[in-house]
């Protein structure tokens, strides 16, 4: 049985009686810590109003430690636990009478079961219009998961990825239609981020940072042994890690390998920064030594904070950063790269705060809501035509 978390403004009968085209966003779960997927949806829902749609939000699991605090739409939970038993059997008929009840027109989907299962159920039992959005390099596929997006290649409408790199996996990987694929890149409110105001002289003041929750695939180990080898050349510069702990076991192995590289002293691990915008404006180089991505948000934050980025060349973060210009691309598990990369920097603080402001005038140029939102809209409107 569905059931709806957020209490609604308006009446159900005037909801459906709304003449906006209806968008109903699925996802897996809501986990306790939001990564960067959930906290899309949430922005997306937000958003859409403004360009002429109303939103919606189904997941199939709530954590029940997970604080989505005030939502801007309705938020449902059709429960499912497995995608083939009898229980699923009978919420593939709820989630039917549901798209027909609410008038939905468009269900875009994200994550392995939303993709799979809500999207065969929306093209088998709904006339909805079935948008699949795709985040990753399927790191988190399990081998059933690679045979059904393969044998689902063709089902989707439109396919939005988050990066080009992205693009080329579903098409090398997925076998989907090139003509169904729609690069769009993860947009942010540039007006809402300040500018850094850090030092330009390595010294005492120069804070390198990266942001990502503790995961082995966000490659924490890689920046720890990075700064091992910056420290003793840059003794005044100080390193962080700002996110949450989701991974225990690899937490305390990033513990206890800042202890055998005795940098203790000099690397802090700060935990979830709420404020990130306001952790940004306080740093002077941001790294991301990831194992995988699709499309880095933290990297756009950073640049639109102008600072200079140093990522490894994972996924669509060659096409975020501008190799020379808005920082530096480096070779994954390659600590020895990354921390030439930082030096460069540290070395030159005035090519530093030039990469920083070419970062930014990217991020203006490339990576905003409004751009964002264009080309959403625009695949929204194809797939109703």
């Amino acid at each position: 049985m569905i059931s709806v978390l957020s209490p609604l403004e308006q009446s159900e009968d005037s909801l459906n009686g709304s003449d906006l085209p209806h968008v109903l966003l699925v996802l897996d779960q809501f986990p306790k810590t939001l990564g960067g997927g959930e906290r899309m949806v949430l922005r997306l829902a937000k958003l859409l109003p403004q360009f002429g749609y109303r939103a919606s939000i189904l997941t199939f699991l709530l954590h029940p430690e997970c604080d989505l605090g005030v939502t801007p739409c309705p938020v449902y939970v059709l429960p499912l636990d497995r995608t083939y038993d009898l229980k699923a059997l009978r919420a593939a008929i709820e989630l039917k009478k549901f798209i027909r009840n609410q008038r939905i027109q468009i269900v875009q989907t994200f994550f392995e079961s939303s993709d799979i299962w809500a999207g065969l159920v929306t093209k088998t039992l709904s006339d909805a219009k079935l948008i699949s959005s795709r985040r990753d390099m399927g790191i988190l596929r399990s081998k059933k998961h690679s045979i059904a997006y393969r044998l689902m290649a063709g089902v989707a409408d439109a396919v939005i990825c988050v990066s080009e790199e992205v693009r080329r996996y579903c098409i090398e990987v997925d076998h989907i239609n090139p003509d169904r694929l729609h690069t769009i890149y993860n947009g942010i409110d540039i007006s809402n981020h300040t500018i850094n105001t850090g030092s330009i002289n390595p010294g005492p003041e120069v804070h390198v940072t990266t942001i990502g929750n503790v995961r082995r695939v966000k490659g924490h180990d890689i920046f720890i042994r990075a700064a091992a080898l910056l420290a003793p050349r840059f003794p005044g510069v100080r390193f962080s890690i700002a996110g949450e702990i989701l991974e225990q076991q690899y937490f305390a192995e990033l513990q206890e390998l800042v202890r055998q590289l005795n940098i203790g002293e000099r690397l802090h691990f700060l935990g979830g920064v709420k404020e990130i915008q306001e952790h940004l404006s306080r740093s002077d180089i941001f790294v991301l030594p990831s194992r995988s991505e699709g499309f880095s948000n933290a990297i756009v934050e950073a640049m639109a904070a102008s600072l200079p980025v140093v990522a490894t060349q994972v996924g669509g973060n060659g096409e975020a950063v501008e190799h020379g210009t808005t920082g530096f691309i480096v070779p994954p598990e390659n600590p020895e790269a990354m921390s030439d990369a930082i030096e460069r920097l540290l070395a030159h603080p005035t090519q530093m705060k030039a990469m920083g402001n070419a970062g930014r005038n990217r991020a203006l140029e490339k990576f905003t809501t409004e751009a964002m939102m264009a080309r959403i809209i625009a695949t929204y409107k194809q797939v109703l035509a």
